[in-house]
């Protein structure tokens, strides 16, 4: 088979074979020619290279001439004993919509972002090596997080990983999937002001830093900082993850559009952390969220691995 051959967009999550041997620093060894791999993430904008993680959890960034897909490697051979099979979709235990779709911003460009959790096998998660936390395939604007990682992240109020527990457009859930989805709320905390507010100051500075020494602002960046305000408030107040904004969708869609003036957006965020103090003040949310539930839950699932 020749490189040729081989799609021009491999997913990841998909098994592969090294057509060359893959060195490390001062050109050393760390595996030979036909080593089996996984891609982890695969390549974005002008990227060519793919993230192949190997059995031992060394990763290397690698051309798509450099590997072949394992099951095109098997076939070509006529061996079925070439490897062990990895199929990612048949492990995810949830996938929902988010982004733009799901915050109610969507337009006619907009792409369509996929997000999850998958369980690693037994056999895989038990070994010396581990599962991957991450699975990230950008030609397809999806990300699958292990739900070990999932749950660590949304203890720890990621804004991405909660909002896919809130996401109003679901595709997949499985039965312990749906168990998750009833753990949500125990994941909130106060921790959200933190991570959305904190998250959004940050970003902000760098805005304004931008539009100082480059006299350009990413538009789209703004307005998703302001629509993460918008929804960490809610959350304090609320005790859920609000993940759709159409009430502000058009100002929020001409901050996009670059119509308001700095000075402008800039006011409205300082607005909203001001409501952002205001909404740790009210809230209802404990301080921490429910460790214990997630690590019960956790085992839980790990069990039913190997039952």
């Amino acid at each position: 088979m020749t490189p040729n051959s081989i799609s021009s967009a491999v997913p990841a999550g998909t098994q592969v074979v090294c057509r060359q041997a893959v060195h490390g620093s001062l050109d050393s060894l760390i595996h030979p020619r036909g080593a089996v791999g996984v891609v982890t993430r695969t390549p974005v904008g002008g990227e060519i290279n793919y993230t192949i993680r190997f059995p031992d959890g060394f990763e290397a960034a690698l051309p798509i001439e450099q590997f072949e897909v394992l099951k095109h490697f098997k076939d070509r051979l006529g061996s079925p004993e070439a490897g062990p099979d990895f199929n990612l979709e048949s492990l995810l235990i949830f996938r929902c919509i988010t982004g733009s779709q799901a915050y109610g911003l969507e337009t006619e460009d907009s792409d369509i972002d996929r997000r999850g959790v998958y369980l690693a096998p037994a056999a895989l998660e038990w070994s010396l090596y581990g599962a991957p936390e991450q699975f990230e395939d950008n030609s397809s604007q999806s990300c699958f997080w292990e739900l070990q990682k999932f749950l660590v992240l949304a203890l720890k109020a990621n804004p991405n990983v909660l909002e896919c527990l809130y996401s109003p457009l679901v595709e997949l859930v499985t039965p312990l999937g749906q168990e998750l989805l009833g753990l949500r709320a125990r994941f909130l905390s106060q921790m959200v002001f933190q991570t959305f507010n904190g998250y959004a100051l940050s970003q902000f500075r760098k805005l304004e830093q931008d539009q100082r020494n480059q006299g350009h602002v990413r538009w789209k960046h703004a307005m998703h900082l302001v629509r993460l305000l918008l929804t960490g408030a809610a959350t304090l107040r609320e005790g859920r993850v609000p993940v759709r904004v159409e009430a502000q969708r058009d100002r929020l869609l001409a901050v996009k559009r670059g119509e308001l003036p700095w000075a402008q957006v800039n006011e409205w965020r300082l607005e909203l952390h001001r409501d952002f103090d205001r909404a740790l003040v009210e809230t209802q949310l404990p301080e921490r969220p429910d460790y214990e539930a997630a690590n019960d839950f956790l085992i839980k699932a790990r069990r039913a691995m190997v039952s």
